[in-house]
């Protein structure tokens, strides 16, 4: 599957502190997928999920599955 990123429109994590400190930015602007990136490094590469697993992602962040 190609997924044409060129309109995507990144945004960095509310707690992001603006020091470019290694924050995640995410582009969930587009119609079938998330993209996600290092934004100290947003050319390195793209991690691009479905909405759903996405989603499911967030959901399982606010019940505190992960040992953040």
């Amino acid at each position: 599957m190609t997924v044409d990123l060129s309109q995507a429109q990144y945004r960095k994590a509310q707690a992001s502190n603006g020091a470019d400190t290694g924050c995640v930015e995410v582009a969930g602007n587009l119609s079938e997928v998330t993209a996600i990136r290092d934004s100290v490094r947003p050319g390195a590469g793209v991690h691009v999920v479905t909405k759903a697993v996405f989603s499911a992602f967030l959901s399982d962040m606010k019940a505190g599955a992960y040992d953040m």
